[in-house]
């Protein structure tokens, strides 16, 4: 039992160590192949942040864990506007740009409306999974497109400080190429190192225990997998650019949903468990529906919502982990 808890806190930091290896990796390339800093920002970084969770669905499918997989979706997404938009808007309201109202969070809405939608007959198969991949490749596209119609000034400028401090990089850095490769590599490697010791751990842990894999996957493994988005909103929001937590938050959920869920599902068929089916899904979809009014008053999420989000984040965790263990 103790090996099993080390595995999966070892399993976590090689997760987010790996993730920061890859990401800043690719960040490199991406500059020296002259991409647009805002392309960068929308895609290469906007993914790096969820790679943990997707090396964990991967591997927790293919060993026929379906509900962890699942689970660490739903508990990513949850976990992403409760606790994580939640602490960035306490310690700093965050307005709300126009673009994410009117663009990003009718997808993110719709991501997860989708996913009730399509778990609803217990498993979401292999054209489930390519139809959401579909439509991550339909949004990956009309954010580049965005992009390229022109970024304001300001923002332009704090995307290009963003991306090259991910990178740690500037311009004629030499042998940046065989750094990014290795860096690459590396992340890689320890992406597929650590799913392997998480998965493995929590598995163990819920036979040990008589836990569900579902209540596991949705609490330590999501929690463990959205640090990376949790770090990133809160360094944000103290640095004074607390406009990036939203965006952050809003991005990541619509990854979860069309890029780790539809990857996966298109690879291995994941089964959904009844209760994700008839509370998770429900609550996932209950936090975004709520999240549109927060941010239509006043354009700005206010330490009063904060409090809110946080407040329905721990009743649902509470409950789960007080009547379902």
């Amino acid at each position: 039992m103790i090996i099993a808890v080390i595995e999966i806190v070892g399993g976590l930091i090689v997760l987010l160590v790996g993730g920061h290896l890859l990401v800043q990796g690719a960040v490199i390339m991406a500059l020296l192949a002259r991409l647009s800093t805002a392309v960068v920002a929308l895609t290469v970084v906007a993914m790096g942040t969820s790679l943990p969770e997707l090396a964990v669905s991967l591997d927790a499918a293919a060993r026929q864990s379906t509900d962890i997989a699942y689970g660490n979706v739903i508990g990513s997404c949850l976990f992403n506007l409760g606790a994580i938009l939640g602490t960035a808007a306490v310690l700093r309201p965050i307005p709300v740009q126009r673009q994410t109202i009117r663009f990003e969070y009718p997808v993110m809405f719709f991501a997860a409306l989708l996913t009730v939608i399509l778990a609803r007959d217990g498993e979401v198969d292999h054209l489930d999974g390519i139809a959401l991949v579909v439509g991550l490749v339909v949004f990956m596209s009309s954010m580049v497109v965005l992009a390229k119609r022109g970024v304001p000034v300001n923002e332009v400028q704090a995307l290009d400080q963003d991306v090259r401090r991910r990178a740690h990089v500037q311009t004629g850095t030499g042998r940046a190429w065989g750094k990014s490769t290795a860096l690459v590599a590396g992340g890689i490697v320890a992406l597929v190192l650590g799913a392997d010791l998480a998965v493995t751990g929590s598995v163990t842990v819920a036979r040990t225990l008589g836990i569900e894999e579902r209540i596991i996957g949705l609490t330590i493994i999501a929690m463990g997998t959205s640090l990376p988005e949790l770090a990133t909103s809160v360094v944000a929001t103290a640095r004074g650019e607390n406009e990036i937590a939203l965006g952050n938050v809003v991005g990541s959920n619509i990854f979860n949903v069309l890029a780790i869920l539809g990857i996966t599902a298109a690879i291995f068929p994941v089964q959904v468990n009844e209760r994700a089916i008839a509370l998770d899904n429900w609550a996932m979809l209950a936090f975004s529906v709520v999240l549109l009014p927060m941010m239509l008053r006043g354009h700005r999420i206010s330490r009063a919502n904060a409090v809110l989000l946080l407040v329905g984040f721990v009743t649902f965790m509470g409950y789960v982990l007080a009547f379902e263990l």
